[in-house]
């Protein structure tokens, strides 16, 4: 199967999308002031999402100083994944003491047109508002002591020293998103 949505290279597609924080968060808006944006499309559910969260808060941490910004943002249908509401969000986020907003993509156009397939999925974007690097955030969610290759981390510390990045697509592993039928 083709993948499909928004191509390496390409402009990834702006969005404005509710946070659980009260706040609206217009992709633009970041791009003006962080010379890259990491987006996961993750929920609150998929075990993989679970196994990746504290690697994707220390990510967080470890580039903000450098202006990177991570965002969340949840596109499963929440009427047959109840746990995938608005109000679960916000539980989850504090639960887990998430450090980067965490959004809610209730038409999940946002989903579709940047492509995403798996929760979580990891897209790049630099200060220009091209998409850089999608796909994984390493080459190891079952166990943190056991990656070789952080794909993600590899390609914001790439991006952000020298505006390219070696590997731009990996094929990201993980719940597949749960459209609305």
């Amino acid at each position: 199967m083709e993948k499909t949505g928004t191509p390496i290279g390409s402009y990834a597609p702006d969005f404005e999308l509710p946070g659980i924080d009260g706040m609206v968060h217009h992709l633009a808006r970041y791009l003006e002031k962080a010379p890259a944006v990491g987006v996961i499309f993750m929920c609150n559910h998929c075990p993989y999402v679970q196994l990746y969260l504290s690697r994707l808060k220390q990510i967080q941490t470890d580039f903000q100083s450098q202006g990177f910004t991570l965002i969340g943002i949840n596109a499963n249908d929440d009427k047959r994944y109840p746990d995938d509401s608005f109000e679960n969000m916000k539980q989850f986020a504090a639960a887990q003491q998430l450090n980067f907003p965490y959004l809610r993509d209730i038409t999940q156009d946002v989903a579709k047109t940047f492509g995403a397939e798996k929760t979580p999925e990891a897209f790049l974007i630099d200060r220009s508002g091209i998409l850089r690097y999608s796909g994984l955030i390493d080459d190891s969610p079952q166990d943190p002591d056991a990656v070789r290759v952080s794909y993600l981390r590899d390609a914001i510390a790439q991006l952000l020293a020298h505006g390219s990045v070696t590997v731009p697509s990996t094929n990201s592993v993980g719940c597949s998103v749960k459209w609305r039928q």
